[in-house]
């Protein structure tokens, strides 16, 4: 499996696990292992360089078990090698998204129309609490 283009995760040091699975598809579904449950071990993986794996772990701590394995569970599917590509997939997308990294904001400032904009609602905001101030007052005796 590669990740992001570049990184090459072989599959021993993938675990696979087949269970049943939930949902519709009768008679098959009940007898037939056809769910999988495909887990990663992030910490312990060899392929992978140090900092790769440091961010990883970072990147994905809150879908983390005992803090170093990923597990991903595909059982959308009738047939199990569907449910394998599937699974394989997910934790291709998942690792990838986890490693991108974002362009920096370039600081930019606000155009001419938008500050003209602004600064009518502001205006007219105004003038509309002004107008609440005014008018009937109740005065005592």
């Amino acid at each position: 499996m590669w990740i992001a283009g570049t990184y090459f995760v072989p599959d021993s040091e993938l675990e696979w696990h087949f269970v049943l699975a939930g949902g519709p598809g009768g008679q098959h579904v009940n007898k037939c292992s056809t769910a999988v449950r495909l887990s990663f071990d992030i910490a312990g993986a060899a392929a992978l360089p140090e900092q790769v794996r440091s961010r990883l772990l970072t990147r994905l701590s809150d879908r983390l078990i005992a803090g170093r394995m990923i597990v991903v569970l595909a059982q959308g599917e009738r047939s199990q090698l569907r449910n394998r590509r599937e699974a394989l997939v997910k934790l291709e997308r998942l690792l990838t998204a986890a490693l991108a990294t974002s362009k920096p904001r370039l600081p930019t400032r606000p155009g001419a129309g938008a500050v003209r904009r602004r600064l009518e609602a502001k205006k007219h905001r105004a003038a509309i609490k002004r107008d609440r101030s005014g008018g009937f007052r109740y005065e005592r005796e």
